[in-house]
């Protein structure tokens, strides 16, 4: 009875021990199980990215430069001579030709001084003519000895003082007459004018110490300045102007994306200034419409040397990671790798890479916050090229 009830114990006990370990181990499964499907779900997808093939084409070296923009003619206009003024003939800011009126200073003082010196001619004239006929007698009494040569010799010094009396009242008749036409001032050259700051009724003075009436700008043509560095100039300028040629140089505005307007250097500075290491450079450009006005800000992109092959690519595929420039290359797989690059200058919105990469790799273009070194991405293809091809006049300059 007791062996039985010893065998009946063993029993339920060892069954419910594998009951517990049969729990524990479903338990474990499950958990593998639900720990399986959460990783499933959480494992990270492939990032899409903007992908794009690096371009190889030849360029040309370019190198920007600031600067300014400067009338070929810049006139003071100032009176030549003193009076009231009495007319203003333009409008503030008007174009204006060479040889318009611009002020009228009242011109009857002058006129009268024009008759009195035209009086003292004809007197002087006059004189001139009565001496001349008394020399002419003279010389006819002195061939018969009927008058004294120091008389003779009065005569003739009379006479020649008489035509210098003569010459002298031109002089003063022409002074006279052009001091006349100065109170009519006309512009001196074509261009705009800006505001007049004498208006009628003020008395105008000759003197450089009193501020001009008003100050012309020619238009047709414009400079640019800019300082070139000491590199540049013994690579591109000197060169260039040792052969004879021209350097290419193109122009932009503030508020201009490209270089909309070509034109060529027009001079060089004589020195290298030490304390900056650069030369001042002037380029001159056609301004026919007038839009260009000296004191504008310039972007100058001067160019030169023969074309050469070169690596392009966007600039928003490079990162900057410290002081080095680096782009995420992708490999085979589809796997982003890290490359540092050296680049060079902008060309047409796509910047000139030196040294990294090679032509036709793959690189990101957008997307490069969203990605790491060694991530598996899923490229999107775009062209390299949509950046300078979206802009005509930069392809075109």
């Amino acid at each position: 009875m007791s062996n039985k009830f010893t065998f009946r114990n063993r029993y339920t006990i060892t069954a419910a021990v594998f009951a517990v370990i049969a729990i524990a181990v479903a338990g474990t499964l499950s958990a593998i199980g639900v720990d399986s499907t959460a990783n499933a779900q959480q494992a990270p997808q492939a990032a899409s990215v903007d992908v794009a093939e690096v371009v190889s084409k030849q360029i040309i070296d370019w190198q920007q430069y600031s600067g300014r923009l400067e009338a070929v003619d810049r006139v003071e206009i100032r009176p030549l001579v003193s009076g009231t003024m009495t007319a203003v003939h333009f409008k503030d800011g008007a174009l204006v030709k060479k040889g318009d009126v611009l002020f009228t200073i009242d011109p009857r003082p002058y006129a009268a001084e024009v008759a009195r010196t035209q009086a003292q001619l004809a007197g002087a004239e006059a004189r001139a003519a009565y001496t001349a006929s008394d020399v002419a007698r003279g010389q006819r009494l002195l061939a018969d000895n009927a008058i004294a040569r120091r008389d003779f010799e009065e005569k003739q010094n009379a006479s020649r003082e008489a035509a210098a009396n003569v010459q002298a009242a031109q002089a003063a008749l022409r002074s006279a007459k052009l001091n006349l036409e100065y109170t009519q001032i006309t512009a001196p050259v074509s261009g705009r004018i800006s505001r007049a700051e004498v208006t009628v009724g003020n008395i105008v003075s000759v003197g450089s110490s009193t501020p001009p009436l008003s100050t012309l700008v020619s238009v047709s043509k414009i400079y640019a300045s800019f300082d070139v560095d000491e590199q540049s100039f013994l690579k591109f300028v000197n060169p260039a102007r040792a052969k004879g040629s021209q350097v290419p140089v193109y122009l932009g505005l503030a508020n201009e994306d490209a270089y909309s307007r070509e034109g060529k250097v027009g001079s060089v500075d004589n020195r290298l200034d030490s304390s900056s290491g650069t030369i001042r450079v002037r380029a001159v450009f056609d301004n026919a419409d007038g839009q260009l006005i000296p004191g504008l800000y310039a972007r100058i992109r001067l160019g030169g040397g023969a074309p050469r092959d070169a690596l392009l690519i966007d600039e928003k595929a490079i990162g900057t990671d410290q002081d080095k420039r680096f782009v995420l290359v992708l490999d085979k797989t589809n796997h982003a790798t890290y490359r540092e690059v050296r680049v060079g200058a902008n060309q047409d919105g796509l910047r000139v890479i030196e040294s990294g990469l090679k032509s036709g790799e793959r690189i990101v273009v957008n997307g490069l916050q969203r990605i790491r070194p060694g991530d598996s991405v899923a490229p999107n293809v775009v062209p390299m090229t949509k950046v300078a091809t979206a802009n005509p006049a930069a392809k075109k300059a």
